[in-house]
């Protein structure tokens, strides 16, 4: 058994936004204060699609949520649990013998909207009367607003699916991030345009913003770039429009970045994606948006 004290915020949290970081503030309040871990449970993949049986993509990877949680929010351990096994689990269970018995909770934080167990029977007001009884700390958040609009997933991934990053990063409180290995393009960036490109592709069930090139942030490990970040069908180059990419011009670098692992942060949209009559115009066109782009960063 493990016998370290957790606090722990319960939730999917299919990405990390401003609604979820008021439960991730609570939990690392109150772990300093019982000199417990700051934890966070999430799941492997959504309930609501599985539910629901619609496609329902997420804001980040699991990798990506940790990532933020940890570091803007300073959760320790990010515990992700198997949906299916959850789904079967009675809410009492789920309780007792998984968040008492096999992580050692002491308090939990949970949305007024949560729900758990086997049919989603176990919801918050069953909550806090079990860890009541059970002499476990609980709080219950309520809805977050910003500008007199609820803080939702669902609300994020309409904002970066229409290419309004920058709205996305108020409700946000970070800009949208896509962390990837470097992958071989058609290696036209460097040696054709000008610039040294990185490739990425967006990870399976994962929101893709609308098409087009954006003001970005490259980091690798904590070296960062300003770059010109095209996501797209690259309809210039490619005659084959069902592969979506992630296309990243780095400003003012040079050096191989193939198989690295890098972090991209999106500010904002410059324009939408189209095709050019040749590479030349191309080239222009991504010169001038490198323009847009320093001024950007530089305001």
């Amino acid at each position: 058994m493990d016998l370290k004290k957790r606090v722990i915020a319960l939730g999917f949290f299919d990405g990390v936004h401003k609604g979820h970081g008021a439960l991730l503030d609570a939990v690392a309040e109150t772990a300093r204060r019982l000199n417990a871990s700051a934890t966070a449970f999430t799941f492997d993949r959504s309930p609501s699609a599985y539910i629901t049986g619609d496609s329902v993509p997420l804001l980040t990877t699991v990798d990506d949520r940790a990532w933020l949680m940890r570091s803007l929010y300073g959760i320790e351990e990010v515990v992700v649990s198997n949906f299916d096994r959850m789904m079967r689990l009675d809410w009492r269970d789920f309780i007792t013998d998984y968040l008492i018995r096999d992580l050692n909770v002491a308090h939990v934080v949970a949305g007024h909207d949560f729900h758990f167990g086997y049919m989603g029977k176990g919801n918050p007001v069953r909550l806090r009367e079990s860890c009541q009884e059970l002499g476990i700390g609980c709080d219950i958040i309520q809805k977050v607003e910003q500008d007199g609009i609820t803080i939702s997933s669902t609300y994020i991934r309409s904002l970066i699916a229409q290419g309004e990053m920058a709205h996305a990063l108020e409700f946000l409180g970070h800009p949208h991030i896509l962390t990837g290995t470097v992958r071989h393009g058609q290696k036209l960036g460097g040696n054709t345009l000008g610039f040294p490109t990185v490739n990425l592709i967006i990870p399976q069930n994962v929101v893709i913003p609308a098409f087009g090139v954006y003001a970005t942030k490259v980091y690798l490990g904590a070296e960062c770039h300003v770059a010109v970040t095209n996501v797209g069908v690259r309809p210039t180059v490619s005659q084959d429009n069902s592969k979506v990419t992630v296309e990243g011009y780095l400003l003012d670098y040079a050096g191989d970045l193939y198989g690295k692992e890098l972090r991209i942060e999106f500010y904002t949209r410059l324009r939408g994606e189209k095709k050019f009559s040749s590479l030349h115009a191309l080239s222009e066109e991504i010169a001038h948006n490198a323009d847009q782009t320093r001024a950007y960063f530089s305001e």
